[in-house]
């Protein structure tokens, strides 16, 4: 099919996705325990409005609201005979959205994790898996996503079961995973592990990279390591908003826009060429990134110090990589988130 991503790609130095669903949702009124994936059919005039606030803060790639709707994650709402629906209205509704603006935007069918461990630590297998995504890819398709962009991944395995099933379905699509563990992935992979993947797999994404974490420090520095690895791939960036802290039975992050701002364009100038907001990420850090990222001009590749001065200090010494890059934290001056 049509790869509009590619195509976008090909005229463009960056783009800039979306931020946040779950952040967002809950400030509309989601409650914690629901099934965001619901509200595609109950509220859909809202989950419209989270499309349409993004686009309007100057997106030009959006996910759908469908991150679990995979019956893996579905069971546990008794939902699990619905995960194709509830992905196919999720893409409808962004798809309805994304049509109304006359400038080319991508509807990006966001695929999770299916929450279950991989065999052989595990009970879900290759084949299972495979299926499991296969249903939700072809949702997502049906409702009318450009790409699918798998998300938030921690496992070698499960990653190559979703680009398996994607070839089923004859989509094309992205993939990031989640370096948070002292820069590797809760499944102990690295950012040069990732790379060396990728390159492995014979349905290659269109791009891939890193999304959520521990904070948009650690971000940018997981970006450093898989753009000093040789690949030709579009890079992503997707960090959250800051540090999660829990205030008042809530979880607030600490990132301000101005931070995101400077993330933003420490990702460009790291190499990012996708580069948008997770958790916490909000329209108006959309619109601060984008105004950066239009307003100032490209830099050389920043320095783990630079890092530091413009986001805060790194969670961890290390990038998981090798010791060769580990760097000994230190007090220094920094802004305040």
């Amino acid at each position: 099919m049509d790869n509009k991503l590619e195509k976008i790609l090909a005229s463009r130095d960056w783009l800039l996705a979306d931020g946040a669903t779950g952040t967002n949702l809950f400030d509309m009124g989601l409650k914690s325990g629901e099934a965001p994936e619901l509200w595609n059919e109950r509220y859909p005039g809202r989950i419209a409005r989270l499309y349409a606030l993004t686009l309007e803060a100057g997106s030009d790639l959006f996910l759908t609201n469908s991150f679990g709707s995979n019956a893996a994650r579905l069971r546990l709402h008794g939902a699990q005979h619905r995960a194709r629906e509830l992905s196919r209205l999720s893409a409808e509704i962004a798809r309805d959205v994304a049509d109304r603006y006359s400038r080319p935007i991508v509807v990006a069918g966001s695929v999770g994790p299916t929450g279950e461990m991989m065999a052989p630590l595990g009970s879900l297998t290759h084949e299972l898996a495979v299926e499991i995504f296969h249903e939700q890819a072809e949702g997502l398709k049906e409702g009318g996503a450009d790409v699918l962009w798998l998300e938030t991944i921690s496992a070698p395995e499960e990653l190559q079961a979703a680009s398996s099933a994607f070839q089923l379905a004859s989509m094309p699509w992205c993939g990031t995973m989640s370096f948070d563990m002292a820069g590797r992935t809760m499944m102990g992979m690295t950012s040069q592990s990732m790379v060396e993947l990728v390159g492995q797999i014979s349905n290659t994404p269109v791009a891939f990279g890193a999304n959520c974490g521990v904070g948009a420090s650690d971000l940018i520095r997981t970006v450093l390591g898989l753009t000093l690895q040789e690949t030709t791939m579009p890079i992503i960036a997707k960090g959250n908003a800051g540090i999660p802290e829990y205030i008042d039975g809530h979880i607030h992050y600490n990132g301000t826009p101005e931070l995101m701002a400077d993330y933003a364009v420490l990702a460009r100038d790291a190499g990012a060429r996708i580069i948008g907001g997770c958790c916490g990420t909000t329209p108006e850090h959309l619109a601060r990134m984008r105004a950066a990222l239009e307003e100032r001009p490209r830099g050389t590749r920043p320095t783990l110090e630079q890092i530091r001065y413009a986001l805060g200090e790194f969670s961890s010494v290390s990038d998981g990589n090798d010791k060769a890059r580990e760097v000994p934290a230190r007090r220094q001056r920094r802004r305040k988130n």
